[in-house]
């Protein structure tokens, strides 16, 4: 599939190096950053433009993978009534797309991703389209470079994207929290990343909730209020120690 990419973030990035890996010939790469765009436009072998006018009209797919308001921006340069357009966002709706071509979709990789990491992450792709044949089109686009391709609408994905919020954004936050709590105490935060691993990897077994361990869970009270002594000088860190093992408590 002859494919051009609109954007240079994260998103254009790894779903460009995975949609060449898998075969796909990424016709063009549009930026508004010339550089990031000549900069990613050579990393897929290429060519890459920031102008509008000179947007490669004769691709089968064009994908939006920009932020969630600068989509209508895009739209209202991009106007391909024959063509199909899909974006890559959680939170936005197909029907966005609507107007600006005559199929259009979502394809929107789950997974945190940084293009400044080398290895080609699993993504599960979620797809959703204005008609069946485009969806077929996106679902055989997706398994072609994913194991995991499921359809959804925008609340199925917005749901989704939520979750993903929780598991991601929220956890990565606290291990900074953990990693600044650590530096302030001259411990040394690399001794946690084995339990780090461990719990993640665990979760391919059993339920979260059943694997679920520690002071709140037994009931330790007085290990818990060793821990808030220990953070009495860190008041934000304490609130959601506070919050999480009044969670944890209920929910066990």
């Amino acid at each position: 599939m002859e494919i051009v990419i609109i954007g240079t973030g994260n998103t254009a990035t790894v779903l460009g190096r995975k949609l060449k890996a898998a075969g796909h010939e990424v016709v063009q790469v549009f930026g508004r950053d010339t550089t990031a765009a000549s900069k990613l436009a050579y990393d897929l072998d290429t060519e890459s433009t920031n102008y509008w006018n000179v947007v490669n009209r004769n691709a089968d797919l064009y994908i939006l993978a920009v932020s969630d308001i600068a989509i209508k921006e895009i739209l209202d340069e991009l106007r391909l009534p024959d063509k199909t357009i899909v974006h890559t966002a959680a939170a936005v709706s197909k029907n966005i797309l609507k107007g600006s071509a005559k199929h259009f979709g979502v394809f929107y990789p789950l997974q945190s991703l940084k293009k400044e990491i080398a290895h080609l992450p699993d993504i599960p792709i979620i797809i959703d389209a204005s008609d069946a044949s485009t969806l077929k089109e996106l679902e055989i686009l997706a398994q072609s470079i994913s194991d995991k391709v499921v359809e959804a609408d925008d609340e199925q994905r917005m749901k989704l994207h939520l979750s993903a919020v929780i598991v991601n954004n929220f956890v990565n936050h606290l291990y900074a929290l953990a990693e600044s709590y650590c530096n302030n105490e001259g411990v040394d935060f690399t001794l946690l990343l084995p339990l780090i691993k461990e719990t993640a990897e665990r979760l391919e077994y059993i339920s979260p909730s059943q694997s679920q361990t520690g002071p709140a869970l037994r009931n330790d009270r007085e290990t818990i209020e060793k821990h808030l002594e220990l953070l009495k000088k860190y008041p934000h860190l304490k609130k959601i120690y506070e919050t999480f093992t009044e969670s944890i408590f209920t929910a066990h």
